[in-house]
């Protein structure tokens, strides 16, 4: 039985928002996360990371959304960081959003439970500081806005679960297989329509970068980033749509051409997209928050088809509804097949509604019940067992009835 805690802003008709950037390029060598057996700090640093906030404002209340060019964040870090935002601002925890873009070419993070240096613990007490501060930065300079969204199309990311020769199901390249190529935009202008800040969703792993690449780098996130930037000179947020079972087509590897081309194919559609879209001040802000308890299953050894599940501790996963105007970003704290994303947009009553994975923690893969028969990657080191995606469509559909 899910757990939802409802939380409704006044709706008026002066909408604020502000929006920021922080650099979060670790300073000191530290180990990269992504892809297992990385025991050594990275080499360089090709370009840097960053986190990006947004405020949004309607009343005396306030949402912030942070995305950050990282592969993940563990609940607790993410409620610390929670609890530190509060303080320093009054927004409340449960009006917070923090998101990982899940990049493969980044630092560790706290999502991993293997034992840290000192260095690295540094990092993460600093990275807290650092979410902290930009969501200060962003509430620094909100003012009178409106906002609207878009939709386009870019098919630079495939399906990745391959038929293997022995039966199995490999990560590679699969045309037929599912996959949502939607790049999601949220243009936010100030009352004159100029532009004030951007948030871009569309659903593909961050892992242009391989496991062979061992200078840090924001991926595609950060490419695409770079290119709206450069091309509308306005801020843009980048995050991941239901991906688990999604790769860029170009890589893993360790060619930052790839990682660059995808960014610009990615960051060309949103800004043709973002330029079209007409703006209007949001009559309504909604936020609504649940936890869907999921059987735990313990992570298996075989990726072949129809193979036994051994139970394990639940998983407590966290959805969230945010709601500004006609938009609704549906959130969750976990990566998500994408069949299972498409289906959340589908059963909603807004047409603009967009997934945001790695949504206030992780809680690792989050599979079809089909995916489980078939076997795999996915569904052998998912932690939660079959009927979850079912669960999850449910509570979804609960929470937008309350939107």
């Amino acid at each position: 039985m899910a757990v939802c805690c409802p939380l409704v802003l006044s709706a008026q008709s002066d909408f604020m928002a502000g929006a920021a950037k922080i650099n979060i390029t670790p300073d000191q060598p530290i180990r990269m996360s992504g892809y297992g057996g990385r025991d050594e700090p990275f080499s360089g640093i090709h370009d840097s990371i960053y986190a990006t906030a947004l405020v949004l404002e309607n009343g005396t209340e306030r949402i912030a959304l942070v995305a950050v060019d990282v592969i993940g964040f563990s609940h607790n870090f993410v409620d610390e960081t929670r609890q530190l935002i509060f303080t320093s601002t009054q927004i409340k925890p449960e009006q917070i959003l923090i998101i990982a873009a899940h990049n493969h070419g980044g630092p560790v993070t706290s999502v991993y439970t293997r034992e840290s240096t000192e260095n690295e613990e540094a990092y993460y007490k600093g990275l807290k500081s650092k979410i902290n501060k930009v969501v200060q930065d962003a509430l620094k300079k909100v003012a009178p806005a409106k906002v609207g969204a878009g939709k386009g199309t870019c098919r630079m990311n495939i399906n990745r679960r391959a038929h293997h020769a022995d039966g199995g199901i490999w990560l590679g390249r699969n045309p037929d297989g599912p996959c949502d190529h939607e790049v999601a935009i949220i243009r936010i202008d100030d009352l004159e329509n100029n532009p004030m800040a951007a948030f871009l969703n569309w659903p593909c792993h961050a892992t242009v970068s391989g496991p062979d690449n061992t200078q840090i780098t924001g991926d595609w996130p950060g490419a695409a980033a770079r290119y709206f930037t450069q091309n509308t000179n306005t801020l843009l947020m980048a995050t991941a749509g239901a991906s688990a079972d999604i790769n860029p087509i170009y890589g893993p590897n360790s060619k930052f051409n790839d990682i660059e081309a995808i960014g610009q194919l990615v960051g060309q559609e949103a800004v043709n997209v973002f330029n079209n879209i007409q703006t209007e001040i949001p009559a309504e802000i909604k936020m609504e928050q649940a936890i869907l308890p999921a059987k735990g299953k313990k992570r298996g050894e075989s990726r072949m088809p129809n193979v036994s599940l051994e139970s394990d501790e639940d998983q407590m996963i966290r959805l969230s509804g945010c709601k500004i105007g006609s938009i609704l970003l549906a959130g969750i704290s976990g990566e998500l097949m994408t069949e299972i994303g498409m289906q959340i947009k589908e059963s909603s009553p807004y047409k603009n509604t967009f997934v945001i994975t790695h949504c206030n923690g992780s809680n690792g893969y989050l599979c079809t019940d089909s995916a489980y028969k078939e076997g795999g990657y996915e569904p052998m080191v998912s932690k939660t067992m079959p009927g979850t995606a079912d669960a999850i469509l449910l509570i979804f559909r609960q929470l937008f009835q309350k939107m």
